[in-house]
């Protein structure tokens, strides 16, 4: 599947058949992705649309979306697999209660029926025929142990079970890193990854976007959304709006029954975009000069 791209423009066209808008210079770092293949490092501010492009992907290519949400101190139990071990002792169980159970003979209890494959894992089980999508998102969050980890996985896509042998995917996964920056990468795995530092649209693609995604919402009423967030952003914000806040706020407005974004209907919804106390009171002190025409 993933070589079936033949251009950039096919990435693009794929990407907005899931009602996402990616501009060439991140469609090409898709496509260079999916025909080297290399795993894709996804950086920029959050709400600039790094995990939805995954999903976009995933939906596009109508293959397995898999998704590892990093954290601090999750370890490799939690991304490779783990042992159903309430399983295992109710088949000890029932072993031990049959009336006539057959003589020497013993269960099995680490077989492929009493394990839980968990994202990593899955990618590899799933990529057979055609590549599953998997998204390790917000790698920043978990610690260097971790990431460390991670740098002999994307090097074989490849693991060991002691208990059952070796796993191998048939087709190399489609992985797509991101981080929101909260602390540096190591080399290592920015080594092994093709880059892309994502952006906030212009005003142009997010007006395209909050039409694709919000269809209901009258062009006239998007294009105000658009700048009125686009203003929001340069007011040094703790938690700028994203794209998502972008589309939730047209279809906030337009649930009120309203095509326009007057100042009473701004501050009535404001809390859609708006959700941390001092970005709230540097949003008002502003007098509502992202609002003006």
């Amino acid at each position: 599947m993933s070589a079936a791209f033949q251009t950039v423009e096919e990435v693009q066209a794929l990407l907005a058949s899931s009602g996402y808008v990616a501009h060439y210079g991140l469609a090409s770092a898709i496509f260079l992705a999916c025909r080297l293949p290399q795993p894709l490092l996804l950086e920029g501010e959050p709400g600039v649309g790094k995990t939805e492009l995954a999903r976009a992907l995933a939906g596009g290519l109508e293959t397995t979306f898999i998704r590892l949400q990093c954290y601090e101190g999750i370890d490799s139990r939690e991304a490779l697999y783990e042992w159903n071990y309430l399983e295992q002792l109710l088949e000890i169980r029932k072993h031990e209660s049959a009336r006539a159970p057959d003589e020497g003979r013993e269960t099995d209890l680490f077989t492929w029926r009493f394990l839980q494959p968990r994202p990593l894992l899955r990618a590899l089980l799933e990529s057979n025929e055609s590549p599953a999508v998997l998204l390790i998102d917000e790698i920043d969050r978990a610690d260097e142990a971790f990431e460390a980890f991670l740098l002999e996985f994307l090097s074989d896509f490849a693991i060991t079970i002691p208990e059952i042998g070796g796993v191998r995917a048939r087709v190399a996964p489609i992985v797509v890193i991101t981080s929101n920056r909260t602390r540096e990468l190591h080399d290592g795995l920015k080594r092994r990854c093709l880059f892309h530092w994502v952006e906030y649209p212009s005003l142009e693609q997010e007006l395209a976007i909050v039409q694709l995604r919000a269809p209901e919402v009258l062009p006239e009423l998007a294009a105000a959304v658009a700048l009125a967030v686009r203003r929001l952003r340069g007011l040094d914000l703790q938690k700028p709006p994203g794209v998502a806040e972008s589309i939730a706020w047209s279809r906030a407005v337009r649930a009120l029954g309203r095509d326009e974004l007057t100042r009473e209907v701004a501050r009535q919804t404001l809390g859609v975009v708006i959700k941390n106390r001092d970005d709230w009171e540097r949003v008002t002190e502003s007098r509502d000069a992202w609002l003006a025409g």
